[in-house]
């Protein structure tokens, strides 16, 4: 990760628990993959929620922008069913029957209509993608987690609040 953990998180709102070995090991079994490595490092500082504003630059166009698109949230791991938190990737099987969504999928961050993924639909190894179910956008938006955290840059420098 090219960033410092505290330069990357924001806001811990919905208070996630830190992040255990359980958890991981929970969370690659009831999802079927392996997560990243630099995935768990980046939960091991800070177990998901808000960042400090991120956007990650695209060269093709998506239903968010023509240059860009966000990254202001990212999901953890809470096992713990009675938490009322939003930024949990195990939330993933109810979200993808929820908005239809293509299988092989771990949400890391959206809203329901549009997602970033890490899509491994095509390899055991996630690529990062963006998928947008209301205009049918499926875009691969980098080839893997960590070059993903290394592409990110201020959401700022997009002059505006994307």
């Amino acid at each position: 990760m090219v960033m410092a953990p505290e330069d990357f998180w924001g806001s811990n709102y919905y208070a996630n628990p830190p992040l255990t070995d359980e958890a991981i090991g929970l969370a690659e079994q009831q999802l079927g993959i392996r997560l990243p490595r630099a995935f768990i490092d980046l939960l091991r500082q800070q177990n998901g929620g808000y960042t400090k504003g991120f956007a990650f630059p695209m060269s093709q166009g998506t239903s968010w922008a023509d240059d860009h698109v966000p990254l202001d949230e990212l999901g953890g791991i809470v096992t713990d069913r009675a938490h009322e938190g939003v930024h949990n990737i195990l939330l993933t099987d109810y979200m993808t029957r929820e908005w239809g969504l293509p299988p092989r999928q771990v949400l890391l961050a959206g809203d329901g209509h549009w997602w970033i993924t890490l899509d491994y639909r095509s390899s055991d190894e996630p690529t990062v993608s963006w998928i947008d179910v209301e205009v049918g956008q499926d875009l691969v938006i980098a080839p893997s987690f960590a070059a993903f955290l290394a592409g990110l840059v201020p959401k700022s420098s997009f002059g505006d609040d994307a």
